[in-house]
């Protein structure tokens, strides 16, 4: 593995596992911090919207600078923010917290994708966004499980710990192990062309939004469809990993050959065939035991490698159509937020007001919906695309 690459995918690792560290928990944390399992998914929503918000004018102050010093930035600041995490006092203080700590997300995220892309020669440009990704990848597969188990073990705000400790590492691989990577020039060719790159952040969101419906509240659903609790949830959280490595694998290989609207439909319809086997699970349609802890796990595999396989291509297009400006990738990051923020709202109201088995329903309409406006809005490839 290019070393370079490493130490951003570190980067995303770090971030990745922080985003969504405490999930597997959400039920115990609500119970402690005296509120209810929907409301404390909205911890989720706060972070993604700071960042979604944030994110365009951070690219904007920050375009012109190193992407390794806006990178250690956004490390830096994310290890404040998540030791404080895990020493607030109550639901409301942490829920600022969180919402600064999009903040951390809305820095260095970018700016990992703009250096990947720049670092890697441009035939192999979008293994290399995919190698990146692969970081969230790892979070799912060991750093969100680890925080599960730590925080059976230890309580829920050893999770916070955790995810500063990683924050940590990723900040001194960063300052030991990767280069300068200047900020790409300024475009010569006027204003980005918004009528030609809306549908690629439009599948962006439509994706995101329908995942996270579902994933912030992977306790609850494994509960439900397994018979699973506590540590035991880590182990499907790390389903989520292997169905992104499955998804990379084929999404980066994907992007290399710039695939288009096909690639993009075929991902939508495994992600609603994913959340219909969750709507499934959730109604008992296996027997107990290990046939349903077998059909649970292989939903969430299915929607992470959909996912996963999607969002390398859409990453490549956009640096190709905008010459990896940085506003034009920190705006992809600000939807993929919005997606996440209204994914976890609609999860969360479909928990309170329907019960758990409304949660994947609701992903599925999302799923749905996104396959149907993309059909119509997605911009055929080009030739050789």
């Amino acid at each position: 593995m290019n070393p370079r690459i490493f130490v951003l995918t570190m980067v995303t690792f770090a971030f990745g596992s922080s985003a969504f560290i405490f999930a597997g928990l959400l039920e115990v944390m609500a119970a402690d911090l005296g509120v209810t399992t929907a409301v404390a998914g909205q911890l989720q929503t706060a972070f993604v919207l700071t960042s979604a918000v944030l994110g365009p004018f951070v690219a904007w102050g920050l375009g012109r600078l190193d992407r390794k010093l806006t990178i250690v930035m956004g490390l830096s600041l994310g290890l404040a923010l998540h030791l404080a995490c895990a020493f607030t006092p109550d639901f409301s203080t942490l829920f600022l917290l969180r919402a600064l700590a999009g903040l951390a997300g809305a820095i260095s995220g970018p700016s990992a994708s703009v250096a990947a892309a720049q670092l890697a020669p441009p035939e192999r440009r979008g293994s290399a966004i995919a190698m990146v990704s692969g970081g969230m990848t790892l979070a799912f597969v060991l750093g969100i499980p680890m925080g599960s188990v730590v925080g059976s073990v230890f309580g829920w705000r050893a999770t916070f710990l955790f995810a500063a400790l990683l924050s940590g590492l990723a900040l001194a691989g960063v300052l030991l192990l990767m280069p300068r990577v200047p900020a790409p020039p300024k475009r010569t060719g006027g204003r980005l062309d918004v009528a030609a790159i809306w549908p690629l952040y439009a599948t962006t969101f439509l994706t995101f939004a329908a995942n996270m419906t579902l994933n912030l509240y992977i306790a609850p659903i494994v509960r439900v469809g397994a018979g699973v609790t506590g540590a035991g949830v880590g182990v499907f959280q790390a389903m989520i990993g292997v169905g992104s490595i499955a998804g990379l694998w084929l999404g980066g290989r994907a992007a290399d050959r710039d695939a288009g609207k096909a690639w993009i439909i075929q991902g939508f319809l495994i992600q609603a065939a994913a959340m219909s086997t969750h709507f499934a699970a959730t109604h008992h349609a296996a027997p107990p035991g290990l046939p349903s802890q077998l059909l649970v796990a292989f939903a969430i595999f299915l929607a992470a490698t959909a996912l996963f396989s999607i969002t390398p291509v859409i990453q490549n297009r956009l640096i190709r159509m905008t010459e990896g400006a940085p506003v034009a990738l920190a705006l992809n990051g600000s939807v993929i937020s919005v997606g996440q923020a209204l994914g976890s709202a609609l999860g969360g109201a479909a928990l309170a007001g329907f019960g758990v088995p409304a949660i994947p329903a609701a992903a599925l309409v999302m799923s749905l919906t996104g396959l149907t406006i993309l059909v119509f809005v997605f911009p055929k490839a080009r030739a050789g695309s």
